[in-house]
């Protein structure tokens, strides 16, 4: 069994027809297939700040508290799971509302003027949006977060740390010091893709300054494991 497939153009485009690129504030949604490849962040978001993505943006624990805190950075979530992107939707419009009451009986309004168009979502496969969309060298950070162990031997092939396109992307769409930050809950998989991440592309693992719970902010598939004892297992990467 082949246990590092590769995939081309056409089952990217047959497995992503439903794609879209989803303005949250805006509440308006451009299927992929209309949006101009690769993408101009400067004019996608009006600005050029720095670009950071999440991939398997899950619920959007992550996705809003890091747009609240980092207002001066554009944050893009990518989801295949359709589920997940209305999930996130919801997360964001439903604090949406709520500063909107607040604005009503307080002074407050200031606050929450501008918040989330730093935010984008992108529901499609993450492979086929690195390679088709993000232009060379303009990703800041990337944040991957409880990707997927597919823990079954049969299944392994599917981790996406064994996708050569994959890591091929990450390392051509990062910036000169950009970074890949890694979190997982599976010891195995954590093994393994820093194995592949090193023999594999030109990314080196670095140490941060801070410890986790100074600057990290933990997803819902985190704060569950944390509280079932679970060991979480963390690794930041660097193009030099």
């Amino acid at each position: 069994m082949n246990e590092e497939p590769r995939y081309n153009r056409l089952y990217y485009q047959s497995t992503t027809v439903h794609s879209q690129l989803i303005d949250i504030v805006g509440e308006t949604a451009t299927a992929l297939s209309e949006v101009q490849a690769p993408i101009d962040w400067h004019a996608l978001f009006g600005n050029a700040r720095p670009i950071e993505i999440e991939i398997g943006c899950g619920k959007g624990r992550f996705l809003l508290e890091a747009s609240k805190r980092h207002p001066e950075r554009n944050y893009v979530g990518i989801e295949r799971a359709h589920k997940y992107v209305e999930l996130t939707r919801e997360r964001f419009q439903k604090h949406i509302r709520h500063h909107e009451m607040l604005s009503e009986k307080k002074p407050i309004a200031d606050q929450v003027a501008g918040a989330f168009t730093n935010v984008r979502l992108v529901w499609t496969d993450a492979t086929y949006f690195l390679m088709g969309y993000v232009p060379t060298e303009s990703v800041q950070a990337y944040h991957i977060y409880f990707p997927d162990p597919w823990p079954k031997k049969r299944q392994r092939k599917r981790r996406i740390f064994r996708n050569q396109d994959f890591l091929a992307s990450l390392a051509r769409t990062l910036t000169t010091d950009g970074r890949l930050h890694i979190v997982t809950d599976y010891a195995e998989y954590f093994a393994e893709l820093q194995e592949r991440i090193s023999q594999r592309t030109p990314l080196h693992r670095v140490t941060l300054e801070l410890p986790p719970e100074q600057h990290h902010i933990p997803t819902s598939f985190e704060l569950k494991y944390l509280a079932e004892g679970r060991e979480i297992y963390r690794v930041v990467y660097e193009k030099r």
